[in-house]
């Protein structure tokens, strides 16, 4: 079945995101892979091409537009190209709404045109070493010491930790913390007693710069507080849904790629004479695959409808993820079984995906709390 949720203009947006892939992004993925990061060239060109800041204003340089599906789009393609090391879509879609929508005039023309452009690489610390899912056990402070607070804590798991120029950081700013003490601060690249930590060393997604961030003492100046005070828990909770939405369109589009060249494999690869198409098995596990990915996809093209109009709530942006995320795992997992002793050698495409998938199920909220969230709005 064809889909229908985008028009003529999506699809010469996907064109445009598949050339950027091809010309600025595939040769030289290899490369950022064992380097651990990406290129800051690849970030600007990203934003002369019109990738960042889809949702930003046009006066500050952005794409003028809130329709998801541009965003949509973007995450399918780099999905389905591997490409996961040049987080486009942590900028976009995570960090973006927190600018656009608390950001002062002020700010927003310090930061939105950098922003739109590549030139500001910007990432949000939320993650501690004790505080992963609950945000409220967040025991990063920031005291108020007149034109400034002193901000003191740590942060880990943070995407484009090595890169970023801008961090939204997640603090307390009442001794007590929890979703009524918490505000969110601008750290910007240079601020004394900011500090990065080692690039952390993952299983998967090689080329995406992922660190611990140290907070000593940062002044951080009130002019960079983001939204109002004490506030920051019901903006973290507003943005989740799109978040959460974001990776499960990754997620489907990753378990249909590798779907797709799991399909060309066994039509390809012969055992006893004749190829794997042709036993029954094979065809069996292809047919319960292509089944669950089609109604994956009915159900998540309906939500990207729904958030594109201001409708998508918590609760249906948690069903999308969990089950997005387990599918492209599943399929991952039986993909990779398919290929045989080919599909634990990291020169096949399989193997790639099965590691970088892996985190799938666990940022953005892990599979157990989207339950959790999805069971206690139908069981209080």
């Amino acid at each position: 079945m064809e889909r229908d949720i985008y028009t003529a203009e999506h699809e010469v947006f996907r064109d445009t995101v598949r050339t950027f892939l091809t010309k600025e992004v595939l040769p030289h993925h290899e490369r950022w892979e064992a380097e651990g990061v990406v290129s800051r060239d690849v970030w600007r060109a990203a934003g002369r091409q019109g990738l960042l800041g889809l949702a930003v204003p046009e006066e500050y340089g952005g794409g003028g537009t809130d329709d998801f599906r541009h965003s949509a789009v973007l995450i399918e393609e780099f999905a389905r190209a591997g490409a996961s090391g040049l987080a486009l879509s942590l900028h976009n879609d995570i960090v973006g709404p927190y600018l656009t929508r608390l950001a002062t005039e002020e700010q927003k023309r310090r930061w939105l045109p950098g922003h739109t452009s590549g030139e500001i690489i910007t990432a949000i610390a939320m993650t501690e070493p004790g505080a992963g899912s609950d945000l409220q056990a967040i025991r990063t402070t920031a005291v108020d010491e007149g034109d400034h607070y002193r901000l003191d804590g740590t942060k880990t798991f943070i995407s484009n930790g090595i890169l970023a120029d801008l961090v939204i950081v997640v603090a307390r700013t009442t001794p007590q913390g929890g979703s009524g003490g918490q505000s969110l601060l601008v750290v910007e690249r240079g601020m004394p007693g900011f500090e990065r930590g080692r690039n952390l060393d993952k299983i998967g997604q090689k080329a995406q710069d992922t660190a611990e961030l140290f907070f000593d003492g940062v002044r951080v100046p009130k002019e960079n507080l983001l939204g109002e005070e004490n506030r920051a828990f019901s903006y973290l909770m507003a943005n989740l849904a799109q978040e959460r939405l974001a990776i499960a369109v990754g997620a489907a589009a990753a378990a249909e790629h590798v779907l797709d060249l799991t399909v060309t494999y066994v039509k390809e690869r012969e055992a006893f004479g004749r190829p794997l198409a042709r036993l029954q098995h094979i065809r069996f596990e292809a047919a319960e695959m292509a089944t669950e990915c089609a109604v994956t996809r009915a159900f998540l093209d309906r939500c990207i409808t729904e958030h594109s109009a201001g409708r998508l709530d918590a609760v249906h942006a948690s069903m999308a993820k969990w089950w997005a995320t387990e599918l492209q795992k599943r399929v991952v997992d039986r993909c990779l079984q398919l290929h045989g002793g080919y599909g634990y050698m990291t020169e096949y495409p399989i193997a790639k995906a099965f590691l970088d998938g892996r985190i799938q199920t666990i940022y953005g909220g892990t599979t157990e709390i989207m339950k959790e969230i999805i069971g206690r709005s139908l069981l209080g």
